[in-house]
């Protein structure tokens, strides 16, 4: 189903993964820090009525595996199931080691993401400069020449991220994971910029329509709990 090859963020070294996942932070690092939320966006997702309500926990990259599956949901419920595509709420949470495919091209090149998370471009065999996750072949906005789901010219067989957000898919961003990130950053890249400018950085350059939650792990709680999202873990 991928239209590129994608190499695995599994190889990314202790200095990647396992900072996002230690406990630590550092002492200039806000934990929390409200106005960088969505909570008012974040409540509407819990409470509004959907038939099918389904949350992708997703801690890797994983050559957009992730990204597939949510395809092959929206489809199989779909099409499969006949729930209405209006009826069908999908979301991506995004922690650890895939808070990367949150960002955009800027982020990708300042910060040099694609060395970071061991993500080489097909388009040039060298580290990606670019968020490759994002852009649909079919264009910006897509057009696509089929609507047979088992045509890969079809919406229904485009995994990038802006196609699912077209298909109603929302994506959540972990502040406390981008908070990590950014000192993962500055300190591997030596840089100049404190953590904390690295964060807002990221923060101004997430993928559009993306809701920042205080912590990932709360969110799928209140997902679950609340919103009764069905829960898939990849």
């Amino acid at each position: 189903m991928k239209a590129v090859s994608r190499r695995s963020f599994v190889g990314h070294a202790a200095a990647g993964i396992a900072v996002l996942a230690s406990p630590s932070v550092s002492a200039d690092a806000e934990l929390f820090r409200p106005s960088d939320w969505k909570m008012g966006t974040f409540q509407s997702l819990l409470t509004q009525p959907f038939e099918a309500k389904q949350m992708f926990d997703v801690t890797a990259i994983d050559e957009g595996n992730a990204l597939d599956h949510m395809v092959n949901s929206l489809n199989g419920l779909q099409v499969g199931f006949g729930v209405p595509a209006s009826k069908i709420k999908i979301v991506g949470a995004f922690r650890g080691g895939a808070s990367v495919l949150n960002f955009d091209d800027f982020a990708w090149e300042k910060f040099r993401l694609g060395e970071l998370s061991k993500v080489d471009d097909p388009k040039t065999g060298k580290p990606a400069t670019r968020n490759i996750y994002y852009p649909s072949a079919a264009g910006n906005p897509p057009k696509y020449t089929s609507t047979d789901p088992n045509d890969s010219a079809s919406a229904m067989q485009d995994a990038s991220i802006q196609a699912l957000q077209g298909r109603g898919v929302q994506m959540l961003a972990c502040h406390i994971a981008m908070e990590k990130y950014s000192g993962h950053i500055v300190k591997t890249l030596k840089l100049k910029q404190t953590e904390q400018e690295v964060f807002q950085d990221l923060t101004n350059h997430l993928n559009p329509g993306v809701i920042v939650v205080p912590s990932m792990v709360s969110a799928i709680t209140m997902l679950q709990n609340k919103g009764q999202f069905a829960y898939t873990r990849n």
